[in-house]
């Protein structure tokens, strides 16, 4: 038999063990807390932890500390353990992919629009997506759910509800005007298509709407879907080139034609029907509306003398094939400092910026902004104003009234959107403005 001294020292050196292995886990975990904090602090001077749009939000009462939903996320460093919880560090660089809300194994995870301080304006909707305009449905981003997944999802059910409320009989032209061709439009039209519903689909840019603005190799989906008359798309990690040939492919084989370059200006309710007014001067009588709107919408433009020049362009396709030329991209955000970056290389790039200083700018961007700058790969020109767009020219005025003639052969603007709220309050829309209300969360039983 085991005499007592040797008890004492088998348990007491599983004893020593095991406290060795917690010592060195707490450690662990304060080193990994002291990075996430340093990390937030971070954000907080450079404005990026206020969340701008649809966020995470984590339940410490139920987080586990497991890291799936950090493991998780295509982007970097929107996500971080402190104190043995999730937290989160720059939610206003989160673009919603949901990957976060999807992997957490216990559900500790919701998406949240709007804070306490800083309020989203949405339009109104029930539980059908019909807004408080009878015949007007919304569905997708303007509602508040960026994620494709599910603004595929919410334009399928949309017409499904929709279309029970379609009148056979109708003078109108049309059963259903789709306004929009991102994810919850060209789900929108499909379904339309399968329900045998006479549609047309409007687009005010491309296919895809705000996805085809998106830089070519960006994740912009991380789960599969169903997508009507193609099935589960059983695509990870998908790049945004991929999901815009997906969709060229459905629609072309279910003979589906989206109407490009048509923007919508007014909706008009008309006795029974809607009238959709189209920029071009087209107009369109239907009986019901769906708005699968984007809410970035329009691109802010400058409203300078030359503007309407076709050298003048609000997003950057495709980098690659510009070259030799004088550029000025306008703008102080991520996009404009990317595009920027992008063209340097093989251009004569200038970057043009009204304030003192750039903010809110990934740390990436901001680093490598300041290595082209040192570099001397593109020229910045910050306090100024572009005041008119010539053909071969462009001329910019500076804070201190100073004023400057550049040669010219492109403008790249990038000035942010104007939201639709007036479109949809003339359309009579209700906007509602959400303080920190939870889009998705899971179910408790």
């Amino acid at each position: 038999m085991e005499s007592f001294w040797e008890k004492i020292w088998i348990y007491g050196g599983v004893a020593f063990f095991l406290i060795g292995v917690l010592y060195v886990y707490i450690r662990k975990l304060r080193r990994e807390s002291k990075r996430v904090e340093e990390k937030i602090r971070v954000a907080k001077e450079e404005g990026l932890h206020e969340p701008v749009s649809l966020h995470p939000v984590v339940d410490v009462n139920s987080c586990i500390q497991s890291g799936a939903c950090i493991r998780a996320c295509p982007e970097h460093d929107i996500l971080g353990i402190r104190n043995g919880k999730a937290t989160v560090i720059n939610a206003s660089r989160c673009v919603g992919h949901g990957a976060c809300f999807h992997a957490c194994p216990t559900q500790a995870i919701s998406l949240f629009i709007g804070t306490e301080k800083r309020g989203v304006d949405l339009p109104h909707v029930n539980q059908y997506f019909e807004s408080n305009v009878k015949g007007i449905f919304i569905a997708g981003e303007m509602g508040g759910m960026g994620l494709i997944r599910n603004a595929v999802e919410q334009g399928r059910q949309a017409v499904n509800n929709l279309a029970k409320g379609i009148q056979h009989d109708s003078k109108a032209d049309y059963d259903l005007v789709v306004v929009g061709a991102g994810p919850a439009g060209i789900s929108a039209t499909l379904e339309a298509r399968r329900l045998n519903l006479k549609t047309v689909t409007l687009e005010q840019d491309t296919l895809g709407g705000t996805v085809a603005s998106f830089p070519r190799s960006k994740i912009v989906m991380t789960s599969p879907m169903d997508l009507p008359l193609h099935g589960k798309v059983k695509l990870f990690e998908t790049q945004k080139t991929e999901l815009l040939d997906l969709w060229q492919k459905v629609t072309a084989d279910n003979g589906i034609s989206i109407q490009e370059n048509k923007k919508v200006d007014k909706i008009e309710a008309r006795n029974g029907h809607f009238k959709v007014f189209c920029h071009d001067g087209e107009e369109y009588i239907t009986q019901k509306v769906l708005l699968a709107i984007g809410r970035r919408g329009t691109p802010r433009k400058l409203n300078v003398p030359g503007e309407d020049l076709p050298k003048v362009y609000y997003r950057l396709l495709e980098p690659e094939f510009i070259s030799d030329k004088d550029v000025l991209v306008v703008g102080g955000g991520d996009s404009a400092v990317e595009s920027a970056l992008l063209l340097a290389p093989q251009n004569r790039v200038t970057l043009s910026y009204r304030k003192e200083t750039f903010s809110r700018l990934k740390p990436k961007n901001k680093q490598s902004l300041e290595e082209a700058i040192s570099e001397k790969k593109l020229d910045v020109l910050l306090n100024s104003n572009v005041t008119s767009i010539g053909e071969t020219d462009v001329s910019l005025q500076f804070e201190d009234g100073k004023a400057l003639e550049m040669q010219n052969d492109l403008v790249y603007i990038f000035a942010g959107g104007e939201l639709p709220t007036e479109f949809l309050k003339n359309a009579g829309i209700a906007i509602t403005r959400k303080f920190g209300e939870a889009i998705l969360k899971h179910e408790r039983r």
